[in-house]
């Protein structure tokens, strides 16, 4: 299969798998980044590194399956904060390609999609946190998620991964899975949210930029902190 350059453009995908000669390597971070923050960088980097990857594409879910009866902030301010927290990372790209998805978003109908777009020398990472490895095992189809791509769990120090293991070991299923130590991974998006509430900083938490945005569109209560100023709207 060759690359469909057009149809990746148009998927607002990176190009990979030109050279029929080399095996390719593409992160897929996938999660809601309600807001993004370190946590999620720190882990796609090691990934990055430790794993060989060519690229790392970051993908806010449109309508995240699992959050379906909680407030999820707009795809389109979700993805704009992804895009700026990503802008200066040359091997980071932040993609639409969920968000402009109808329907409820299921990972496995991410990944048939994505094997459609790309050649079979381009291989798919799977970045997500260590606890959903446990709960994967459930998601529809999975399946096809253990066939079509290569998981990475990004965990705490000192978690225990037992509970991983026995899940994985319980479906049956053969899933290749990786697992990354990442000290920043404290951090939780939730977190982030409940300090913007409480009018407190978020410095160090998550990039100047996305601090920018949130409090700029009143994002998470950010009207009310006095890190922010109150947006007046005007039609």
């Amino acid at each position: 299969m060759s690359v469909n350059v057009a149809a990746l453009r148009a998927a607002d995908l990176p190009v990979l798998g030109r050279d029929e000669g080399r095996t390719y390597r593409l992160g897929i971070m996938g999660g809601t980044f309600d807001p993004i923050h370190y946590g999620h960088l720190v882990a796609a980097e090691q990934a990055f590194d430790d794993l060989k990857l060519d690229l790392v594409v970051f993908m806010p879910a449109g309508r995240p399956a699992f959050k379906l009866d909680s407030g999820v902030t707009s795809g389109e301010d979700r993805f704009a904060m992804t895009l700026l927290a990503t802008a200066d990372n040359p091997h980071f790209v932040a993609s639409r390609f969920e968000i402009d998805r109808e329907g409820v978003t299921y990972t496995a109908d991410t990944l048939r999609l994505l094997r459609g777009l790309y050649p079979d020398n381009v291989e798919f990472y799977f970045i997500t946190g260590a606890d959903a490895i446990t709960e994967i095992v459930s998601w529809r189809d999975a399946d096809d998620i253990a066939r079509l791509a290569h998981l990475v769990g990004a965990t705490r120090p000192g978690y225990d991964l037992d509970r991983a293991w026995d899940a994985i070991a319980a479906s049956g299923l053969d899933f290749d899975v990786t697992y990354l130590s990442v000290p920043a991974l404290a951090i939780s998006s939730s977190y982030l949210r409940e300090r913007v509430e409480a009018g407190q900083s978020l410095r160090y938490l998550t990039p100047d930029p996305v601090t920018g945005y949130l409090h700029k569109h009143g994002l998470y209560g950010a009207s009310r902190s006095r890190y922010g100023q109150t947006r007046e709207v005007v039609d």
